[in-house]
């Protein structure tokens, strides 16, 4: 079997200088963010599974994933969307060109403005939660006491999106710094505090009796909802030392002329208008599914699960890509720039591809394994699978957009996302009445809808870098992907054999079914990983030649010794 090589364009060193990081460099730090973002993942789903359990797959999930859905589309908007993209490549650059001082100096403008500008916004919608809620879930009324309990949870958490995005610019800072471990841990404490705190206000407004057979109504649902601001405070809170240990100091200023902060606003307002398109969409794919009781609560556990390998993958070399490729556009470094893209997506494919198979294939066992307790029925199980497989059908496309975005801010081309975003609405509401009205499909209708605009929003964003940037040969892309698709292949049906073979025979307990799925996902995983070696993907070769080269460094003292 001939092997696979790498392109020409690659760039075994990395294209390294004194200056710029190494591409060795660049993939531990995106292990390092990765390796943080799956504490945040773990502690997420044990976060969504207690949920479930807790109230299940009905009335009660939906309404606290509505009012928490608001505040998060905020959230997506501002604080990880136009206000941390806008702000991490404008601080890069400011403290490349201007230095330290400058830098600090524009970082607390932008604290001082988001306090002001969403504080008050935090305050118009706690008012306007009526209205907001009849927009996004105005299906909720046909079930009883439905709408006036998400208005009074959408209350309590809207103040969330000023905590949530006051931590987005800490977290620019320190990945400006190269700091990447910490900030992208904070959503790990984020998950801790909210499940800790969540669970013991529920049972301090809900005590419930009889411990075996847990009963949470109403105002266990007000326990969960402060436990999520508590977890806010605490994302923040976390990452001030490290600030603090850097030399930043805030003092409080408000300068809307300055120029650092008007490239800001530049940047963001692009963004904010193709976030805003953006969860058009979400609000959309919201007001259809509010028509089906149990519909928000399926499509969020399941998404949840395909944030796993987006956040642990794509927002991870996303995470460390932006600083990168801001400093090569401020040093007018057009091949490093591409040849840092071109890495950054060769490794989002190498790693999303699998997870997306594996994620198809082991849906119901997986879902079964992390949601099927309490209150979630086997129907809620079921319902929660078929929107998974395919919400995987988008998840590569999902993941590699993650790291397109930010390329077009840092060339200063905010409008291309813009433009792209703006086209998916029309999109995404004829799909949805497609799918969902006319053919009846559902929930599932609208997950396939999201994997569907992910595919060709992708599309759409890489030609457009491409005639800005080179990102690799055509030739190369093609044997890179028909490599990948080879072992993904292989990837699925040795996790279908796996999970099929060793379907009851470990037991029917929880204990025996999560053993059978952890078999079966290391089982794919182990195919995936060999077959790539044997075609020598590059890829692959790199994270074996990294893992070895840590081992000998832990090994080090001891032979000094």
């Amino acid at each position: 079997m001939p092997a696979y090589r790498a392109s020409a364009s690659a760039d075994p060193s990395g294209g390294a200088s004194a200056r710029a990081p190494a591409a060795p460099r660049g993939r531990r730090a995106a292990g390092v963010v990765g390796l943080a973002v799956v504490g945040s993942r773990v502690l997420g789903l044990v976060r969504e599974t207690v949920l479930a359990a807790m109230f299940g797959g009905g009335r009660n999930l939906d309404a606290l994933l509505a009012a928490f859905q608001i505040p998060n589309l905020m959230r997506d908007l501002f604080a990880e969307g136009a206000l941390s993209t806008a702000f991490t490549t404008t601080f890069t650059k400011t403290h490349e060109t201007e230095g330290e001082q400058p830098a600090w100096r524009l970082a607390g403008l932008l604290i001082s403005s988001v306090i002001v500008v969403l504080g008050a916004a935090c305050i118009a919608g706690i008012l306007a939660s009526p209205v907001l809620v009849q927009i996004t879930s105005f299906g909720f009324r046909s079930v009883p006491g439905k709408f006036e309990l998400t208005v009074r949870l959408t209350r309590i958490l809207f103040p969330f999106i000023l905590l949530v995005s006051l931590a987005a610019v800490a977290m620019g800072m320190l990945n400006a710094r190269y700091i990447f471990g910490l900030p992208a841990s904070a959503s790990t404490v984020f998950n801790l505090v909210t499940i800790v705190a969540g669970v013991s206000l529920a049972l301090a407004f809900d005590p419930q009796p009889d411990w075996r057979r847990p009963d949470f109504g109403e105002r266990a649902l007000y326990g969960a909802a402060l436990g999520f601001l508590l977890g806010g405070f605490a994302q923040l809170g976390m990452q001030l030392p490290a600030l603090w240990r850097l030399g930043f100091r805030f003092r409080w200023r408000l300068a809307c002329g300055d120029p650092g902060l008007r490239r800001i606003w530049r940047l963001m307002w692009p963004s904010l208008i193709a976030g805003a398109a953006v969860q058009v969409n979400v609000l959309v794919n919201a007001m259809f599914a509010s028509e089906i009781n149990g519909a928000r609560s399926w499509l969020n556990c399941a998404f949840r699960l395909m944030q796993f390998p987006i956040g642990v993958f794509g927002v991870a070399i996303a995470t460390v890509t932006l600083p990168a490729i801001s400093r090569h556009h401020a040093r007018e470094e057009t091949a490093r720039f591409g040849r840092t893209v071109e890495e950054a997506l060769r490794l989002c494919f190498f790693l999303t591809v699998p997870a997306a198979v594996g994620l198809f294939v082991l849906a119901p066992d997986l879902i079964g394994v992390i949601y099927g307790h309490g209150k979630f029925s086997a129907f809620d199980t079921a319902q929660t699978a078929a929107a998974l497989r395919a919400f995987a059908v988008g998840l590569a496309a999902y993941a590699a957009i993650k790291i397109l975005v930010p390329c077009f801010y840092a060339l200063d081309r905010p409008r291309t996302p813009l433009l792209v975003s703006t086209l998916s609405i029309g999109l995404n509401i004829g799909l949805n009445f497609l799918l969902v009205k006319v053919l009846g499909l559902g929930h599932v209708g609208l997950a396939a809808t999201t994997g569907t605009l992910a595919l060709v929003n992708f599309a759409q964003l890489a030609f457009h870098l491409r005639r800005r940037v080179a990102i690799g040969s055509a030739a190369a892309w093609l044997r890179l992907l028909a490599a990948i698709v080879a072992c993904a292949a292989a990837c699925g049906g040795a996790a279908a054999f796996s999970a099929e073979f060793l379907r009851g025979r470990l037991g029917a307990g929880l204990a025996g079914r999560a053993l059978a799925v952890l078999a079966a996902a290391g089982a794919g995983a182990g195919a995936y990983g060999a077959l790539a070696l044997l075609l020598r993907v590059p890829e692959i070769v790199a994270m074996r030649d990294l893992a070895l080269r840590l081992l000998r460094m832990d090994r080090q003292p001891e032979k000094r010794g």
